[in-house]
């Protein structure tokens, strides 16, 4: 009793990083959940809490694990130029073509995706409940993230265009600010053939939706002064300048739903992974699954990688 209370101590403490925002990696989760047939959507739901809370764990392990940044983005632009031909999908020819220092320092997003899900239809072929739900978090995350246009690019921050800080000003102040008024009915899980091509098939989406990103954010700061394109808002004990709330809903309206498409698409792909892979694996009943106690292992790692989110000591490269 006094390790769960721990454990749920550490994953309910603040959080105040960005990458989709904290609220709407935990949106996507939770809405992922109600997407499952009958004979799953039992067990998600009776996780639903920890299915949420830990939807932004991958991001936290960043502050910690300096092999983790690589695994929420490709710099598709590195290749060449849509539809990269020269970037095989399968990652064993990928690294035949390219090696795998090289695919690591331009980044793994689909190829994560992919092993993620791997391991989630052996944890559910072993009916470790416990592994279920933390791949089930994890893969969440990362298709998340290969929905947002800008882990696609070299230019994930618009540090080359003079747009610093579109990263958070799309993924996070944009959905924080409007989201609740989205449409988050999506339709029930499908099965997927391959959950390889449908992360690329995603991430090409993502990427052709980054002309519109920069290009749009440019046109309104043309009509806006400094002091109308930034505020000051209060968040937490600190005061932060943030994209105005009049210069975000103009970005927001001319991208004319994006934001909210790319979200819906992810909600639709995490409650489909998650169902082709208990698919996949048999089709094993959930009910009879018996919760599995967290070991002391799990939550001194969980601990470690608590303390050094708190400390803000990122690893790799960062977003904002």
């Amino acid at each position: 009793m006094k390790k769960l209370l721990l454990y749920l101590i550490i994953i309910l403490l603040p959080a105040t990083a960005k990458c989709w925002g904290f609220w709407a990696h935990k949106k996507i989760n939770h809405v992922a959940v109600f997407t499952l047939p009958k004979d799953m959507v039992g067990f998600y739901k009776s996780n639903i809490d920890f299915i949420t809370e830990h939807a932004v764990d991958p991001d936290k392990r960043r502050y910690s694990d300096p092999k983790e940044a690589p695994k929420h983005y490709i710099d598709l632009d590195h290749y060449g130029h849509f539809p990269y031909d020269t970037l095989p999908h399968r990652w064993r020819d990928a690294v035949a073509r390219f090696t795998e220092v090289s695919l690591y320092a331009y980044g793994t997003v689909p190829w994560q995706i992919n092993l993620v899900y791997m391991n989630l239809v052996k944890a559910f072929k072993d009916k470790d409940s416990s592994r279920i739900l933390r791949l089930s978090a994890d893969i969440g995350h990362y298709m998340a993230d290969a929905c947002v246009p800008l882990h696609t690019s070299s230019n994930y921050d618009g540090q080359f265009t003079n747009q610093k800080g579109l990263h958070a000003f799309w993924e996070s102040r944009i959905p924080e600010l409007y989201g609740n008024d989205y449409n988050y009915f999506v339709g029930k899980a499908a099965l997927v053939e391959s959950p390889l091509q449908l992360a690329w098939s995603i991430v090409l989406a993502s990427n052709t939706c980054l002309d519109s990103v920069f290009n749009f954010e440019k046109k309104i700061t043309e009509s806006f002064s400094e002091d109308q394109k930034y505020s000051f808002a209060q968040k937490g004990k600190k005061t932060v300048r943030d994209y105005s709330e009049s210069f975000s809903k103009a970005y927001s309206d001319m991208l004319d739903g994006q934001v909210e498409r790319r979200l819906r698409q992810a909600i639709k792909a995490v409650g489909s992974l998650w169902y082709s892979a208990w698919v996949e694996a048999g089709q094993p009943k959930l009910k009879k699954i018996v919760n599995k106690s967290i070991s002391d292992e799990e939550i001194k790692k969980t601990n470690q990688e608590e303390k050094d989110y708190q400390n803000g000591t990122w690893k790799g490269r960062s977003e904002e």
